[in-house]
């Protein structure tokens, strides 16, 4: 019954939030877009509704992203976005304010982190929890996090991409860098306005990744028709573009993932190394499942590495379990309010 929801997980992400509860699983799942009214200020759509408007919208109104690199950048509007989501996961006639445990990058700032507790309080929780996204991806992966163990998690999201090595319930070596999902669609587009003259939306170059994107250059490649605008007539045209056309697109920003890889390595122990090389590393976040990312991590680390299931997912899934043995993670909490 939804009359007794007190507790909810929330994977607060710069490109999309989704929204766990214990016993029931993922209830929600969208893009972490706000539409507001220049005219008044005024909220105008929020979340699905509100990305079909990117790139459509009249001057009196702007759609964007009130997160960027796994941050609050505008604190009202994120505020709001939150507030729109736990009243829709709840429903309208749930009478409790739950307790709400809620994602933050590896290399969050003190300021940062309290900006999404007061947020998350002032949009509805009873008490709000952060816990760093790789131990609640590890945990939504299925890793046993509290063993005398070496465990890599690698989850590559929309704005950032966080690596750690965790072992005993916490983080040994850890880094944050600001190239994922985001960055990877940026230069998709960029590359298309370089190549083919054409200027296309952040949408188009996301679906592009999606439908034909490869981290190394496949022998069948894929095609896909982009539409957008001609930088020289200012004329709509449309034009195809292969996969491994999109291999050197993305490759500069792949690079600099794996870069991060490997300074996390160089800051593991080396008994906690040899456990990572057994186990593999443990890829996650919608961003890892871009085709044969798993293979280009191996070539270049020699260490292999493996997509989780459901890596969309594995971070709210981990709020969840977290949420459900509270006493027993209570030291992976960073701060509680």
């Amino acid at each position: 019954m939804s009359f007794f929801i007190r507790k909810l997980g929330i994977d607060l992400g710069t490109a999309n939030t989704l929204v766990f509860i214990p016993g029931r699983g993922i209830v929600l799942s969208e893009p972490s877009v706000v539409a507001i009214s220049q005219i008044d200020n005024r909220v105008l759509a929020v979340g699905s509704e509100a990305k079909e408007m990117i790139g459509k919208t009249p001057d009196s109104i702007i759609a964007y992203r009130p997160m960027r690199d796994g941050v609050i950048a505008d604190y009202r509007v994120t505020e709001t976005m939150l507030k729109y989501y736990i009243n829709k996961a709840l429903g309208r006639f749930n009478i409790f304010r739950p307790d709400v445990m809620i994602s933050v990058p590896a290399g969050v700032t003190s300021t940062e982190r309290r900006a999404v507790i007061e947020a998350t309080i002032k949009a509805g929780a009873k008490n709000a929890y952060v816990v760093k996204e790789p131990i609640l991806a590890a945990l939504g992966a299925g890793v046993p996090i509290h063993e005398a163990r070496g465990h890599m998690i690698v989850d590559i999201g929309g704005g950032t991409t966080d690596v750690a090595v965790i072992s005993l319930g916490g983080i040994v070596a850890s880094t944050s860098v600001k190239y994922a999902g985001n960055k990877i669609d940026q230069a998709i587009a960029d590359y298309i306005k370089k190549t083919f003259n054409l200027a296309i939306g952040d949408k188009t170059a996301e679906e592009v990744k999606i439908e034909i994107g490869s981290a190394i250059p496949i022998e069948n490649e894929l095609t896909y028709t982009i539409k957008g605008r001609d930088f020289m007539t200012g004329l709509p045209r449309f034009a195809e573009i292969r996969t491994n056309e999109i291999v050197r697109a993305i490759d500069s920003e792949l690079k600099e993932i794996i870069k991060a890889i490997k300074t996390v390595f160089q800051d593991t122990p080396p008994e906690l190394s040899a456990d990572i090389i057994d186990h593999g590393i443990i890829m996650t976040g919608g961003s890892s499942m871009i085709r044969n990312l798993p293979e280009l991590v191996y070539r270049r680390t020699g260490v292999k590495a493996i997509l989780a299931d459901e890596a969309l997912f594995c971070v709210a899934k981990g709020t969840g379990i977290a949420l459900e043995h509270l006493g027993v993670y209570k030291r992976t909490i960073l701060s509680k309010r």
